[in-house]
Parts: C-alpha cells; sequence; structure tokens
C-alpha cells in the first residue's frame, strides 16, 4: 500500500488483556498535539492485526494463577499428559515479539511472570542429580534449547541477567550431550539416549551457540562449537539440495527421511547466523538451499491445486506437530531481511512470506482469532498451544517485518 501523508489526533489505543483481570493494566500514554504524521498503511495494518492476534492468544492460553500457558483453549491442564514444555518458549517468544513490535511495557509484565511459572513444572524431574537447582533441565534436550533461546531473547531486550545467567547454565548441560561414540558427533536427542543424533538437537543448539558468541564477548569457543554443530549436521543429515532429515537410526547409521519445517528452519537459522558473524558465502548458500527445499516441497499439496502459490503444509492440528512452521517462519524472516540475499530470491521468499501471512489472516483466522495446522481454513477452540502458536507467530513476523522495511526507508 502506498504511503501518505495526513493530520490525525495521534493517540495510541491501550492494550485491554481483558481476560487477564489479574495482571498490570497497561500505562495510558498521554495524547500528543495535532501534528502531521506519515503513516505506513501496510505497517499499521499489520500491528493492528498482531496486536488482536496475540491479545486473543494471551487471553486464550494464560494462567494467570500459575504463570505459564495452558496447553488448551481456556481450560488449565490437569495433568502431566497435559503439559508439555517446549511450547513454553514459543508461546512466550510471541509475547517477546508483540513487546518489539509495540515498546508497549506492560507485554514486559508476562516475562518474570513466565520465568518462574514455567519451571515449575518440566517433562522430568531434574534428569542428573547435580543439576536439581536448574529446575528447566529435561531428558529432552531440544526442549532445554528452545527455553535457552528464549532466555536469550528475553536477556536481550531487558538485560536482566537472570535470563542470560539461567541461557548458560543451560548452555553447558546441553553441550555436555555430544559425543563422539555415536555417528562421529553430533548432540544426543536424549540426555537418556546418547545414540539419539537428531536435527531438532543440533539446529538449534548451533543457533544458540552462535548467539552466546555474540552476546559473550565473542568468545572463540561458543564460534567453534557453532562451527563444530554446523559442520556435523551439514555432512550426517542435510543432503545436497538443503533438505535435512529428522535423524540417525542408530542400528543402521542411515538418515530418516523424514522432513518437516521445523528442521528446515533451525538448520537455514544455524547457517545465516554463522553467515552472519563469519561473511563466509557457504552459510549463507546453505541457509537458501534450506529455505528453497522448505518452500518447494513442504508446502500445501491441496491448496495449490486450486490456487497459483504455495502456502506451507500441515503438519498437525495438535501436538508438537502443530508447532513445526512456528519454528520455519521465525528464522525465515530473519533470512528474507538479509541485505545480500539474490534479488531473484528474495523476490521469491517475500512472495512465499506474504503468501502465507495474508492466506492465514483472510482465510484462517477463526473467531477470536483461532488457528489450526491448516492456514486455509478457519480454527476453533479445539485447537491446542502449538497450533495456535504457529498462527501467531506468522503474523508477528508479518507485522516484524513491514516494522523493519519501514526503518531501513528511513
Amino acid at each position: 500500500m502506498k504511503r501518505f501523508l495526513f493530520y490525525i489526533i495521534f493517540s495510541l489505543l491501550t492494550l485491554n488483556l481483558y481476560a487477564c483481570s489479574n495482571e498490570p493494566e497497561p500505562t495510558k500514554e498521554e495524547e500528543t498535539p495535532e501534528e502531521e504524521v506519515e503513516v505506513n498503511e501496510e505497517l499499521e495494518y499489520w500491528k493492528k492485526e498482531a496486536n488482536k492476534s496475540t491479545i486473543a492468544f494471551v487471553n486464550h492460553f494464560w494462567n494467570k494463577d500459575k504463570k505459564f500457558f495452558n496447553s488448551y483453549v481456556g481450560r488449565p491442564d490437569t495433568s502431566e499428559q497435559d503439559w508439555c514444555y517446549w511450547p513454553q518458549a514459543h508461546a512466550m517468544d510471541v509475547i517477546i515479539d508483540a513487546y518489539v513490535r509495540s515498546g508497549n511495557k506492560t507485554w514486559k509484565t508476562y516475562f518474570d511472570a513466565w520465568y518462574v511459572g514455567v519451571r515449575q513444572k518440566t517433562n522430568w524431574v531434574s534428569f542428573i542429580q547435580e543439576d536439581k537447582n536448574c529446575n528447566y533441565d529435561n531428558d529432552f534436550v531440544d526442549d532445554m534449547e528452545w527455553i535457552c533461546l528464549t532466555m536469550i531473547r528475553l536477556y536481550e531486550h531487558t538485560s536482566d541477567k537472570k535470563y542470560i545467567n539461567t541461557a548458560t547454565e543451560l548452555w553447558r548441560i546441553i553441550k555436555r550431550n555430544w559425543n563422539e561414540e555415536y555417528s562421529g558427533g553430533g548432540i544426543a536427542w536424549k540426555q537418556s539416549q546418547p545414540q539419539s543424533k537428531n536435527s531438532c538437537s543440533n539446529g538449534p543448539a548451533g543457533i544458540i551457540a552462535a548467539r552466546l558468541y555474540q552476546l559473550n564477548g565473542k568468545k572463540a569457543e561458543d564460534l567453534e562449537w557453532a562451527k563444530k554443530i554446523y559442520e556435523w549436521q551439514t555432512e550426517k543429515l542435510v543432503g545436497l539440495d538443503g533438505k535435512v532429515y529428522d535423524h540417525i537410526v542408530p542400528e543402521t547409521g542411515e538418515r530418516k527421511d523424514w522432513i518437516f519445517t521445523y528442521n528446515q528452519g533451525t538448520y537455514m537459522g544455524m547457517a545465516h547466523e554463522l553467515y552472519n558473524i563469519t561473511g563466509e558465502k557457504r552459510y549463507l548458500e546453505m541457509a537458501s538451499k534450506a529455505a528453497n527445499f522448505c518452500i518447494t516441497e513442504l508446502v500445501n499439496k491441496d491448496f495449490r491445486k486450486n490456487n497459483n502459490f504455495d502456502i506451507l503444509q500441515n503438519e498437525g492440528d495438535n501436538g508438537d506437530g502443530g508447532l513445526f512452521k512456528a519454528v520455519f517462519v521465525r528464522y525465515f524472516v530473519k533470512l528474507i531481511l538479509e541485505e545480500d540475499l539474490s534479488v531473484p530470491e528474495r523476490r521469491r521468499y517475500v512472495e512465499f512470506f506474504n503468501n502465507n501471512a495474508e492466506v492465514l489472516n483472510t482465510k484462517g483466522t477463526g473467531n477470536d482469532y483461532h488457528y489450526r495446522g491448516d492456514w486455509s481454513k478457519p480454527g476453533n477452540k479445539s485447537h491446542d498451544l502449538p497450533t495456535q502458536t504457529s498462527g501467531c507467530t506468522m503474523i508477528e513476523a508479518k507485522a516484524y517485518y513491514e516494522m523493519i522495511l519501514d526503518q531501513r526507508k528511513k
């Protein structure tokens, strides 16, 4: 949409988290005098849509008493089977996205609450006795990695050292799950199964190492870890075409041909982080290959039949698969904002990204902003936290993309 000038009485709407009555209300900002304001219609539209989406997300899932996100709409978790650890990180990432987008300090009130609330429950009691005081320890290494990455983001936007201290402690636990005995390296998927070498436990680990390198005074050890993990995964679990295999079968050493948007996204994100640090083109090339494979192969085939463009595939309306697209989108939006991409690649990526946002927001937004795994169909209250988080992540990512474009034009 074209940009234009007009006069407007500038009054910022107060965020209304009506379902969280015990949460502090945002501070109402004072009205400013009448002034000439340049308005980017596209940016303002997506900011409003993201705001409505994320407010609904909090109203649907935030447990104001226990300070974490419920697994289902409108009801507290009633059993251990309801509880799933890793979506908590991605749900909090949506709240961080809202804060980055708006600057509204009310969103920050959830940061500390979640930090305390989420560690009350894990999938496992502390797996290693020496880590009993960590409270975030988990048998599933990838679950810890996602909590670690969210702690890093919280630190980046607050400078509160408890977040980076927790991330550092989690990183210490994660690193010890690297072993050479099985598959010649790689970080195990489960602490209790050192032979389990999966993409889901290596891509995020490489991102952690790269991010900590940039935050912790560029310590050589962190960069070495990022490169080591990248090289191992590239050799063992990535095809020349950018196809990211799920895991190595322990009994045969073969690559399991399960392909998910999740794994494409984490490998892409790790390669892109290394490119940003080193400037070596090979990393950007592999990030692009992983992206190209995903947006070509992991698409909604039924939707394609009736339309002349693609959107990401449905990987599940409930359970882990519902969250996979959120992972790809979070790192894909960073890649499409990479200024060193070729013009044809950028054009293709932006078109695909925008199509997903438009379809989700026009066809897939159900009553009161409920989403489902198929972004071309409206959701309902039966869907769970992972599925809802993917939809919210997409809408926030679109708002973020427009915000960065707007900043670059100024």
